[in-house]
């Protein structure tokens, strides 16, 4: 036998996880690739001769995604429990392919080319439909992948990498957005060429990591768990040999196959409070109501009376990357429960100085310092350590279902975050104006973050060093009242 096999390596498990988490890049720029394509692509349709394009056809259409993201969410249960974790991941690759390359020409075969309409609206909203399929997929199956395939006491930094690559790859398409448009800063019709160009190439350089992600996920393995329930027990000792090296891989082997003797078990198999504290980490990702701080961030700066409001925004997503570091190389040490409360109490401490500062006079310094504040706290708390919680807390014969319906949440509740914050931010209530919708908004955000704190701290179990075979004896003692 091999010393490599004999000992196992790291560096092979870290060529793995690079390659999943090109997946979690994808899963970013194909939500943030909107917000530099969305003015070109509303002055294209204003064009149509056949239906007046509105704001309210504009709002579906830049959102459209995440109808997808719902879909895909669902479906990532059902395809990782039958096709694999791997292959689902490679349809996942190529529906981003695809998308980019359909909302890049939605034209194709069916619509002479430039010519705005209703017919061509439809097909461009349906390829940003596939790609929000692609990312459901991706935000349910990359963390799963992951977490099933790295030992246990790496396994929380790992899954954290996969956040780390969600906020890369917006700040890269940011960057990318920013080039296409410099690359005609001198034309004298930048604008024209913006609204008929310049759009579609920035939806098509999605293509490119696309397709990278779909030919290199074929080059990686399927996960032990899934091979064991697939009956593959050879290939699976043959994975965790070259991860842990034999002696361990052995005793994992066993482990899982005690936990992964029934294929069909119901999603509730191991008693309701393991799939509501799933869901419910997912749904307290969204209420606290990071997307609409980082969805409408300049508008925010901007009522705060900041002059440069997109410098501010860039100095935030810079803080966000620093800060999702600070969970990347502390959840092994520290754990993932503090993490989760701390990182709460943060936000709260935020957001609710946010709000003060709308109903207060307070120096502009103090609402600036305190959403960059939550922010930050997101970044080291909910926003990697919720991806970490949902790969890991269910049980292997459970997962890829509990998983799906998890995650599911978590789009549904991103969709109604993001759509209900701008009304909310702009109520008004008497003497108060605009001053009671920014107070309320951040006050309620506040609450909220309280509440999540108990939450986690009541009933969220710890699981740091524990192996996904422990979680599923864990819940199975729970079910049983020990």
């Amino acid at each position: 036998m091999s010393e490599f096999r004999q000992k196992g390596s790291y560096l092979y498990l870290i060529r793995i996880v690079l390659v999943a988490v090109i997946g979690g890049l994808l899963f970013g720029y194909d939500t943030a690739v909107i917000s530099g394509a969305e003015k070109g692509l509303q002055e294209f349709f204003r064009g149509a001769a056949d239906f007046t394009y509105t704001d309210g056809w504009h709002g579906f259409t830049t959102s459209s995604a995440l109808i997808g993201c719902i879909i895909g969410a669902f479906l990532s249960g059902a395809l990782a429990a039958r096709l694999g974790r791997k292959r689902s991941l490679f349809i996942a690759g190529i529906l981003f392919f695809l998308s980019a390359l359909g909302s890049w020409y939605p034209e194709f075969l069916f619509f002479p080319k430039g010519v705005a309409s209703r017919g061509l609206l439809v097909a461009f909203i349906c390829y940003r439909i596939l790609g929000g399929i692609g990312v459901g997929l991706a935000s349910a199956l990359c963390p799963m992948y992951i977490a099933e395939i790295a030992p246990a006491n790496r396994r929380g930094r790992l899954v954290s990498w996969n956040q780390f690559a969600i906020i890369f790859g917006q700040l890269v398409v940011y960057f990318v957005n920013f080039l296409i448009i410099s690359s005609h800063a001198n034309d004298p019709n930048i604008v024209e060429w913006t609204n008929t160009v310049g759009w579609r190439n920035m939806f098509v350089s999605e293509a490119f990591p696309a397709g990278l992600f779909a030919l290199l996920i074929l080059l990686v393995p399927e996960t032990p768990r899934y091979l064991v329930l697939s009956g593959h027990d050879h290939k699976a000792l043959t994975v965790l040999s070259n991860v842990n090296g034999e002696a361990r891989a052995r005793e994992i082997l066993a482990e899982i196959k005690a936990t992964a003797v029934e294929k069909t078990e119901k999603l509730f198999a191991y008693g309701f409070l393991v799939v509501f504290i799933g869901c419910m980490l997912s749904v307290f990702q969204q209420i606290i109501g990071i997307n609409a701080v980082l969805y409408f961030a300049p508008r925010i700066f901007e009522s705060m009376g900041v002059s440069n409001n997109m410098l501010f925004t860039v100095i935030m997503g810079v803080i966000n990357i620093s800060f999702t570091l600070v969970a990347v190389f502390t959840v092994e040490k520290l754990g993932r429960k503090p993490l989760l409360i701390t990182g709460s109490l943060g936000m709260a401490v935020g957001a609710l100085g946010v709000a003060l500062s709308n109903v207060t006079t307070l120096p502009a310094v103090v609402p600036v310092i305190s959403i960059m504040l939550y922010s930050a706290c997101f970044m080291f708390s909910w926003g990697p350590i919720c991806w970490v919680y949902i790969s890991e807390i269910f049980p292997n014969t459970i997962r890829s279902r509990a998983t799906a319906v998890a995650v599911a949440f978590q789009w549904i509740f991103n969709f109604i975050v993001s759509s209900t914050f701008v009304p909310m931010y702009n109520m008004k209530l008497g003497a108060m104006g605009d001053s009671f919708g920014h107070f309320f908004a951040y006050a309620l955000y506040g609450v909220i973050c309280i509440i999540a704190a108990v939450f986690v701290w009541r009933l969220v179990p710890e699981t740091k060093g524990k192996t996904l075979e422990d979680m599923t004896a864990l819940w199975r003692r729970h079910k049983k009242g020990g």
